[in-house]
């Protein structure tokens, strides 16, 4: 009886802490990722008075060939450049085992952006691989997730 307690009250803190997405997406790659090739995203937020966090998610199989990857990633409201940011996002430890969750392909969150005050309207997120090869294996799909911070929920 005390471990199904506990596995209840457990279950309800993890749905309690979870944050609200108003915005998912996800753009495939066909087997490459060229240095030359944005990936566009359009989340439009309708509320200004609460935080957001933006996530990255790169999903990727074995055939990426590095341990890490480099992003650059670009912001605009309307077509104001809110921020542009260079990432690197660590793939792997030094031993090859990939920090993504999955078995064959593997889904890695980045926290791009915690806490952050947007205002309402219309967005665009681009990110571009910047790593030093053309064609980039691997990577099958980048999305972005902006979800909103409510704080009676934590």
């Amino acid at each position: 009886m005390r471990k199904i307690l506990l596995l209840a009250l457990s279950s309800i803190m993890l749905i309690a802490c979870q944050k609200e997405a108003v915005y998912t997406h996800f753009e495939s790659l066909p087997g490459t990722w060229s240095a030359d090739s944005t990936l566009v995203f359009h989340p439009v937020l309708s509320d200004s008075i609460n935080e957001y966090q933006v996530l990255i998610n790169i999903r990727h199989t074995d055939r990426y060939p590095y341990q890490n990857l480099w992003l650059f990633v670009d912001i605009q409201q309307d077509t104001v450049l809110l921020r542009r940011d260079t990432i690197e996002a660590q793939m792997a430890n030094e031993r090859g085992e990939w920090y993504g969750k999955g078995m064959s392909q593997y889904t890695l969150p980045l926290l791009y952006l915690e806490n952050e005050i947007l205002t309402q309207g219309k967005y665009t997120l681009t990110i571009q691989q910047g790593m030093r090869t053309e064609k980039l294996p691997g990577i099958t799909e980048v999305g972005v997730k902006v979800e909103i911070r409510d704080y009676g929920k934590e």
